[in-house]
């Protein structure tokens, strides 16, 4: 649970330039990947994470960011999603910075039929990225695109270091 808005702040801009690394690193024709038939393609989870920057600064009283629900209509083209991702994460963090306190974050907020504190709802917004941007790296490996590093270097990015790839 965060109890700085300064640390989330932090957290948030590291982990929007993830993202954006991400969304950047997937062409339009692979945007249709799909683990199996029906199921979310690369392109509806990247709008989804675009999507949830808005929908959860609006269920936490944060401010509105659009869009904010990713069900609305189709999933825009890579370039789209990833512009207006950018746009939203930097319009939830001067929101917040607005919005909200330190003094704040331990307060409780109505979540989805919960009552969590709102240090927590920064906490799950952070986590939802990073579950979704898993999702992703697994889509694009199987529509055989190469993987960015986020969190150290991936497969492909071992031999830039002068090292073999991990087991």
């Amino acid at each position: 649970m965060y109890r700085r808005i300064a640390d989330f702040l932090a957290d948030h801009a590291a982990e929007a330039a993830s993202t954006l690394k991400l969304l950047h690193a997937v062409p339009e024709p692979a945007a249709q990947q799909a683990v199996v038939p029906g199921g979310r393609t690369l392109g509806r989870l990247a709008w989804h994470v675009t999507c949830a920057l808005g929908e959860i600064a609006k269920n936490a009283s944060i401010g509105t960011i659009d869009p904010h629900d990713d069900q609305a209509g189709p999933v825009p083209p890579m370039p789209r999603i990833a512009a207006t991702y950018e746009a939203s994460a930097k319009t939830l963090g001067e929101l917040l910075s607005s919005q909200w306190t330190d003094a704040m974050l331990d307060q409780d907020i109505e979540m989805y039929g919960m009552q969590w504190k709102r240090g927590n709802a920064l906490s799950m917004l952070i986590t939802h990225q990073a579950h979704h941007r898993g999702q992703m790296t697994v889509l694009m490996r199987q529509a055989g695109l190469a993987v960015p590093g986020i969190i150290g270097p991936a497969q492909q990015e071992w031999a830039q270091w002068g090292m073999p790839a991990q087991k």
